[in-house]
């Protein structure tokens, strides 16, 4: 957790959160998405607005010295407008 996530989540305890449970910290259905993400080790990305912005959030197998330890989730805000390069279509010049 890094400090701008210990301040997203200051009301839920910010940084003392760290090294609890996933699952008392999430409601159904994400719940069921956390077992199964964990249990298959799967990678899940996907896209929420909320407060007004809009995130990517990427959540993927973490490993530390070659042994599965759980999820990591990244959460990236995304601005309003997003330059897209189609580097496909630029590479066939």
């Amino acid at each position: 957790m890094n400090a701008k996530s210990a301040a997203n989540f200051r009301k839920e305890g910010g940084e003392k959160l760290i090294g609890k449970k996933i699952f008392d910290c999430h409601p159904e259905p994400a719940r069921t998405k956390f077992r199964k993400l964990l249990k298959k080790r799967l990678t899940n990305v996907y896209t929420i607005q909320k407060g007004g912005k809009r995130k990517l959030i990427y959540q993927a197998p973490w490993y530390k010295g070659g042994k599965y330890r759980g999820l990591v989730e990244l959460s990236l805000e995304i601005p309003r407008h997003i330059p897209h390069f189609n580097r496909d279509r630029q590479s066939r010049r």
